[in-house]
């Protein structure tokens, strides 16, 4: 059963050393994501498990210690998913992690997570929203008390120089998903229009719906931490609890 998550945005420049010179400007959102893993580690899981977007095809489960690196963005920065197990023996997992499960593996080790074991998920972008609702039923009926770690970002397009232009459609996306998750309102969750998503590059919106599978039932209440959108891109840190 579901019993806390916490939403939080997957950009890279979340990492001091990936932001560089503008790390400052993501002190507000570290700050939120690091309250919300709290309210995680505060619900005594068994089980966290950390979902993703992960390109067109996921990838994925991760286990425990799977190691993540942002060498791709010019910084000699490895990462894991959680703590390496004991019979790891610093051997690399098969399967390097997608960007967004590295954040959240940044994350992790950032508050030292240790309240129960960790694994992870990458979903496909374009993965419909019934096999989200699905999977995240799944994750929820695995153990007697689940966390999830939800990463991913809201629309791309909401000024002229974010990464997808300006699309008039992106501010009401967002507010949308920001109701949602402040309310931990599943039904709303689920209803998201995948198609618009895609066209406004809202990378969560599977994630998001993995969720709602994950907490239909559960009577979770929601608070939003964090909802601003710098670079043109919608970020938003939620906790339900």
């Amino acid at each position: 059963m579901l019993v806390a998550a916490a939403v939080c945005p997957s950009p890279p420049l979340l990492v001091p050393e990936v932001a560089a010179g503008a790390a400052p400007e993501m002190d507000a959102a570290r700050a939120a994501c690091t309250d919300a893993i709290g309210v995680l580690a505060a619900s005594r899981p068994d089980r966290l498990v950390v979902v993703g977007p992960a390109g067109l095809n996921g990838r994925g489960p991760h286990p425990q210690g799977a190691r993540g690196s942002f060498r791709g963005f010019g910084v000699d920065l490895d990462v894991r998913l959680g703590a390496a197990p004991a019979e790891d023996a610093g051997q690399a997992s098969e399967r390097e992690l997608p960007v967004s499960l590295a954040v959240a593996g940044w994350l992790l080790g950032r508050t030292a997570w240790s309240a129960a074991p960790v694994e992870g998920l990458g979903v496909g972008e374009p993965l419909e929203a019934e096999r989200c609702i699905q999977v995240g039923g799944e994750i929820a009926a695995a153990a007697d008390r689940v966390a999830l770690l939800v990463m991913g970002d809201a629309s791309a397009c909401r000024t002229l120089k974010a990464p997808g232009y300006l699309d008039e459609r992106a501010a009401g996306f967002d507010a949308d998903v920001a109701r949602a998750l402040a309310a931990a309102d599943v039904a709303a969750l689920k209803a998201l229009d995948a198609e618009l998503a895609q066209e406004l590059k809202a990378a969560g919106r599977a994630p998001w719906q993995v969720l709602a599978g994950a907490a239909d039932g559960a009577g979770l209440s929601g608070e939003l931490l964090f909802d601003e959108a710098p670079y043109g891109v919608g970020y938003l840190v939620a906790a339900w609890s």
